[in-house]
């Protein structure tokens, strides 16, 4: 919003603000109706209701999927961590197609397969890493943990398909107008969150089940920046974290990414992280990125320009059996 306002700051406020409600009014009830173009009757029906209870399904899904992360760090390897949950990438595949009413292409499949390939690359590729994630856990949780991260993953493959699904504007839209809405989305996640997924804290926290309490000096100061910088896909033994305010930008990119493209797409890009988070470390740490790192992030790379061709593939193939379909009128038949 205040990008918005600064990029239109000569107009006055009250007009500013009378338009931007009606965008994201006309665009949710675009939403509501699956089509760009509004009937009367559609115009006029509130879509509140809706976007609540939409907001309330996949926040839940968000949140049980990022919370199933925190839950198996403990318990499981960061190798089998950062390999399991970016699987989720498969699962958003795998949804789109009933849900979405995608069709089922190897080329996809293949883009998807080689993604996934190179995060395990990555991830059990450095026998250092692996080794030291392996001492450091206890062999009786592991399994527990990569079942709790296996459950994540799916639930967060199924939470990027939802939202496209329920909380996206049709096809046809302007991209901007998309934009505008992905963040608005966006914030009604947060507000969610903020005024409802707290009441069970104090529950799980009185009843014994779950005590909280402050974190000590540094460690609290920590998980502040590292809740303010919401990195999509950590990765805390193969490569350490950079924590800086620009990547609150991601989330936002992100749904705005998945409204524009496809959650599969969407999911993939968000791969592309991984190899920036080892560049980061290379510069600050100094240490070269290992072989792993490189031929990994080189099939994610690949993986994801295949897979933005083979989307590209398929909608020329939509074109032109649209084109086909459209009856050709000639002259003769309009002088007739």
């Amino acid at each position: 919003l205040l990008i918005l306002r600064l990029r239109d700051f000569k107009t006055p406020w009250s007009a500013f603000w009378r338009r931007h409600v009606h965008v994201v009014r006309t665009t949710a009830q675009m939403v509501v109706s699956g089509d760009q173009h509004l009937t009367t009757k559609e115009a006029h029906r509130s879509s509140i209701s809706y976007m609540l209870q939409k907001t309330a399904l996949v926040t839940t899904a968000l949140t049980v999927a990022g919370a199933s992360w925190y839950y198996a760090v403990g318990m499981t390897s960061g190798s089998d961590l950062t390999a399991i949950y970016n699987c989720s990438a498969f699962f958003a595949y795998a949804f789109s197609i009933p849900l979405l009413g995608d069709k089922f292409r190897v080329d996809k499949a293949l883009a998807v397969a080689v993604a996934i390939a190179g995060v395990m690359v990555i991830a059990y590729g450095d026998s250092k890493s692996t080794d030291a994630g392996a001492s450091s856990e206890k062999a009786d949780h592991r399994t527990l943990g990569n079942i709790v991260i296996g459950i994540g993953s799916v639930l967060y493959g199924l939470y990027e398909v939802l939202y496209k699904k329920m909380a996206c504007p049709p096809d046809g839209v302007s991209p901007g107008r998309g934009a505008i809405f992905a963040n608005t989305f966006g914030s009604l996640i947060g507000c969610f969150t903020l005024l409802v997924l707290w009441i069970p804290l104090p529950i799980l926290h009185f009843t014994g089940a779950e005590v909280f309490e402050w974190p000590p000096g540094k460690a609290k100061w920590m998980l502040f920046i590292s809740t303010f910088s919401n990195a999509r896909k950590p990765i805390h033994v193969l490569c350490t974290r950079v924590l800086t305010h620009v990547a609150t930008v991601f989330s936002g990119c992100f749904l705005v990414l998945i409204s524009l493209t496809s959650p599969v797409l969407s999911s993939i890009a968000g791969l592309l992280t991984i190899i920036l988070v080892c560049i980061a470390d290379y510069f600050r740490t100094g240490e070269p990125l290992s072989v792993a790192a490189i031929a990994g992030g080189i099939l994610i790379m690949g993986a994801f320009f295949f897979f933005s061709w083979s989307t590209y593939r398929e909608m020329e193939e939509e074109r032109k059996k649209q084109l086909e379909s459209d009856p050709v009128f000639s002259d003769d038949d309009e002088d007739e």
